[in-house]
């Protein structure tokens, strides 16, 4: 991918240098994490999961302003994010809206948002309480050696798949999401969730679509998306564990659906082809 021909975006925010701040939880934290969990759209059992993570302090690591705005880690991170930018901001005012950009906030160990204090463990997530997307870029060192689905596209896919989510807070997707999901027992939940989070592959898939257009894209960086797909799809996850694969717990969709809605997208271009909960 030719990540350095895309425009580099301002929002994005390093607080790598920052103690990740570890806090102590009790009943009443422990139900807020849950809550967290059901904002991000993760299994609660996961989130409560990483509390123990959560729950010891990070050791502040000093970097320097310099040092960290010629790291080419985050210089990658912030031109996907502003190639996002520039993709939305068209489809947006096509449609005849305006497309306002989230903050990439790059962190290490843990973080704070508006959604609560979160481990790096959690992964990548966005949280609708302040239009957010949090990335420790440690997650594309796991993802490649993990599983086994590096690449530069298959870390940009990753962004691009938060920022779906961030696209689909200003359409006012996310909240209706959280309103039904509150009424439903956890199985129906969960299928929700898992539609919320497909969507967000098809749009990552729609930016990919253009980011093509512009000749952005070399040979293999679709095929390296999704093989990303595939990796973090929830039955491919859960076999990993060596777990019984059971769908009702899915959150985010088999490595097949993961695949087909980003490609999806990616062939469409059309947001309109995102409609994963007419499916």
């Amino acid at each position: 991918m030719r990540w350095d021909k895309m425009r580099e975006s301002n929002n994005v925010e390093d607080r790598r240098g920052m103690g990740g701040g570890g806090v102590k939880l009790g009943l009443g934290g422990i139900a807020v994490v849950v809550v967290i969990g059901l904002l991000m759209g993760k299994s609660p059992m996961e989130i409560l999961g990483m509390v123990s993570q959560v729950q010891q302090p990070a050791p502040a690591v000093q970097q320097s302003a310099p040092a960290a705005a010629n790291d080419p880690s985050r210089q990658f991170a912030a031109r996907v994010l502003g190639d996002t930018e520039d993709t939305w901001t068209t489809l947006f005012s096509q449609a005849g809206g305006q497309y306002q950009p989230p903050r990439l906030v790059l962190f290490r160990d843990a973080v704070q948002s508006a959604c609560g204090q979160a481990s790096s463990a959690v992964g990548p997530f966005y949280c609708p309480g302040d239009s957010q997307v949090y990335l420790d870029l440690g997650f594309f060192d796991e993802m490649a050696q993990r599983y086994k689905a590096g690449g530069d596209f298959a870390a940009a896919y990753v962004i691009a798949h938060e920022v779906g989510h961030h696209v689909q807070n200003l359409l006012g997707v996310s909240e209706k999401v959280h309103a039904a999901r509150a009424r439903l027992g956890e199985a129906a939940g969960n299928a929700l969730s898992v539609k919320q989070e497909l969507q967000a592959d098809c749009l990552a898939g729609v930016w990919g679509h253009y980011a093509q257009r512009r000749g952005l894209l070399e040979q293999g960086d679709l095929e390296e998306a999704l093989t990303a797909a595939n990796a973090i799809g929830d039955d491919t996850l859960q076999r990993s564990a060596g777990r019984q694969v059971v769908p009702d717990s899915f959150t985010h969709g088999s490595s097949e659906q993961r695949m087909t809605w980003f490609r999806r997208g990616f062939d469409s271009g059309q947001i309109k082809s995102c409609d994963t909960f007419a499916s």
